[in-house]
């Protein structure tokens, strides 16, 4: 029987993640170029994707940086570009970048609701869009990719304050679910991951908004009503993301698409 290498290794692939500047993007980008890929970080704040390019170069990592808006096909089409010039290939796109707007229903405008969908889910489709074009031209070798869709429990159940939030990511859940069919004759995977509430600035305005919903705003008791509903009991921590999208952008996940993937500590079981 012949072995196949189902390491984590990522030695001579070539990634793709947006919102790489801070937080999980930029710790998946981190633990990537750590596995050996060549890593383009993606992000509208230029000086913070400019730093950790730097501070990935220092520890003898793969890296660039190109400025991409992801509700600006346009700069898709560059930063592409921009990942094929440097590294002459793409295997992997992680879509990380995202924003959450928490606010009752009624409270809610359209521009906000807009807002929300076309960096959570226009975003994604544009990024998903341009990457498969990349993974399977003949330029490129043809030869498929993997894509990685930062979704949350908030795309797998209701959270109330969170519809709109919930509507986004629950768009990403079922977006890739189809694009995973489409194209998986071609050797592209397709894989959406959910967090639950992770320690970044993001997460911990998530915990905020949970806190104004419930509490009248007070940070503690939101954050020990999270915790206490988390079976494991604590709030996620960026690595534990990071380590998820390593594994799907391997081959040791090469027969793993059209699936869902929950790290939030088992509170969406409860």
């Amino acid at each position: 029987m012949t072995k196949q290498n189902r390491s984590f290794n990522l030695e001579g692939k070539v990634v793709l993640i947006t919102g790489a500047a801070r937080g999980i993007g930029l710790d998946c980008a981190q633990r990537l170029a750590l596995a050996g890929a060549s890593v383009m970080l993606t992000d509208v704040l230029e000086d913070l994707g400019e730093n950790a390019i730097s501070s990935i170069r220092e520890k003898g990592g793969k890296a660039a940086f190109c400025k991409l808006d992801v509700t600006c096909e346009e700069d898709w089409q560059k930063a592409i570009a921009a990942t094929l010039n440097s590294f002459a290939g793409l295997d992997v796109l992680v879509n990380n970048a995202g924003i959450e707007i928490a606010k009752p229903l009624l409270q809610m405008s359209i521009e906000e609701w807009r807002r929300m969908h076309a960096i959570n889910v226009e975003g994604v489709f544009l990024g998903t869009k341009h990457a498969i074009s990349a993974m399977i031209s003949d330029d490129n070798g043809g030869h498929g990719g993997s894509i990685i869709n930062l979704s949350s429990v908030a795309g797998l159940v209701g959270v109330p304050g969170f519809a709109g939030y919930c509507a986004a990511k629950g768009a990403v859940r079922l977006f890739s679910k189809a694009v995973a069919a489409e194209f998986g004759s071609m050797n592209i995977r397709v894989n959406s991951i959910h967090p639950g509430v992770i320690k970044t600035e993001m997460g911990d305005k998530a915990i905020q908004d949970v806190a104004n919903i419930v509490f009248g705003g007070d940070f503690e008791q939101g954050l020990n009503l999270i915790k206490n509903n988390t079976p494991l009991g604590r709030i996620g921590e960026t690595a534990d993301v990071a380590a998820m999208v390593q594994f799907l952008a391997s081959d040791a996940a090469c027969y793993i698409t059209g699936t869902e993937l929950v790290i939030d500590g088992g509170i969406s079981a409860v």
